[in-house]
């Protein structure tokens, strides 16, 4: 499963593109290959020993996380789904805290910003990876029936449920970008929650899940800021982010107070 935010991070280019097909697990990113070890490498904690493990049957939060998903399901054709739908595309995180930023950071306004998320990117794997492979917990709705907004394909009911990779990438990426402009912090991370939550109300993750994916994040960007490189590396992505924000143009208001609308107003 490491492809997956590799794939993801090296990717990053192509944010606000349409989603494309996933990639075979053999596959692997051209960038990821110059930066396989991330940022953390060796030095990356074990998250497995971090997380809380994952709920097992006959648990309080296990039934707590099969009654979520089934009141949850009830989103469905609404526009939180809409937007569950659309952060789907793990590729299109920067595109989506936009709104929250002032300003879509991309490859031409933010290259350092947008390399620096690419190194990142094996690190959330790693951190990702562990737990999942150990834990193997089934998705929500493989315990109980109920429409989610993707396909139903054999590659995901074959991934794990537990912690979730998108929240981990969704969280640590909402992080990082909260640091890089801090005055939007507040709208940074509460986008960033609301693109993790949308795994819920897709019904392809569970709450705890969820919330280990968020946790998960948490680790990852601590142990990356104890990381010379990374450190250097956020420096020049704070001044390119500063005057990306500066230069412009701001996202479309209308859509952006929609969008805030849908979030406050949903549950998750």
């Amino acid at each position: 499963m490491a492809w997956k935010f590799a794939m993801a991070a090296a990717a990053v280019a192509t944010i606000g593109a349409a989603p494309a097909p996933a990639p075979a697990p053999s596959a692997r990113a051209p960038m990821a290959a110059s930066t396989a070890q991330g940022y953390l490498g060796d030095a990356a904690p074990d998250t497995y020993k971090i997380l809380p493990p994952a709920p097992v049957a006959g648990t309080t939060r296990y039934e707590a996380d099969r009654t979520v998903y089934l009141e949850t399901r009830s989103l469905k054709d609404t526009p939180r789904w809409a937007l569950a739908q659309n952060d789907v595309n793990e590729l299109g995180i920067l595109k989506d805290l936009s709104c929250a930023v002032g300003v879509e950071l991309n490859p031409a306004n933010a290259p350092k910003t947008v390399a620096l998320l690419a190194r990142v990117g094996p690190d959330v794997s790693r951190a990702t990876d562990r737990p999942k492979d150990i834990y193997k917990r089934l998705r929500p709705y493989l315990i109980d029936e109920g429409p989610i907004c993707v396909a139903k394909t054999e590659a995901l009911a074959m991934s794990p449920d537990y912690p979730s990779g998108h929240n981990t990438w969704g969280w640590t990426v909402g992080l990082i970008i909260a640091e890089l402009a801090p005055d939007r912090a507040t709208e940074i991370l509460a986008r960033a929650r609301a693109f993790g939550e949308s795994r819920l109300v897709c019904g392809v993750h569970n709450l705890s899940a969820v919330e280990a994916g968020r946790m998960n994040g948490s680790i990852v960007v601590a142990a990356l800021h104890g990381q010379e490189a990374f450190r250097k590396d956020l420096e020049s992505a704070r001044k390119e982010v500063a005057a990306a924000r500066k230069a412009g143009p701001a996202p479309d208001p209308t859509a952006c107070a929609t969008e805030a609308e849908i979030v406050a107003k949903s549950p998750y």
